[in-house]
């Protein structure tokens, strides 16, 4: 299975401190190692830039840098399709484009259909809401949190 993580799902990575969960970093780094585990794409990439607190993250995204990738025509189409859809097309926020900001939601979702892969975000369901899961669900492509992406691994430390 290809897991494709949400900038929040990098984000609550801040909390595993390299020196304290060596062993975590150690399965982490070589599921990434194989690509065929673990990516995500460029728009989450913009937004960890932004809005990442932790140094550790910082510094380690930027030495995994291929592992966002380019969005593909399929995916751009697929976007589109994910936004043309009621309630789902206020995953793009307005005033976040207006501003230039980075909108990773859709392209999340578009590279996780395109590779039959699992988002991994730490956004639940809500009801009528845009949210990562509901949007997941709607098409039918898997969908789980940090904790589920363990899980499904079976990894324990």
């Amino acid at each position: 299975m290809i897991y494709v993580f949400d900038t929040n799902s990098f984000r609550e990575l801040g909390s595993y401190y390299p020196d304290q969960f060596p062993s975590f970093w150690r399965e982490f780094n070589r599921a990434v190692e194989d690509t065929k585990i673990i990516t995500s794409v460029r728009e989450v990439y913009r937004e960890l830039e932004i809005y990442t607190r932790h140094a550790h993250i910082i510094t380690w995204v930027k030495e995994h840098r291929n592992i966002f990738r380019k969005t593909t025509v399929e995916e751009m189409n697929f976007v589109n399709q994910i936004l043309s859809t009621k309630n789902f097309k206020y995953m793009l926020r307005h005033e976040h484009l207006f501003e230039g900001k980075p909108c990773a939601d859709p392209f999340i979702i578009a590279a996780a259909k395109s590779i039959d892969g699992c988002v991994v975000t730490e956004e639940s369901k809500k009801p009528n809401s845009p949210n990562i899961p509901n949007v997941c669900e709607h098409f039918n492509i898997e969908c789980t949190n940090l904790q589920g992406f363990m899980e499904r691994e079976g990894w324990t430390f």
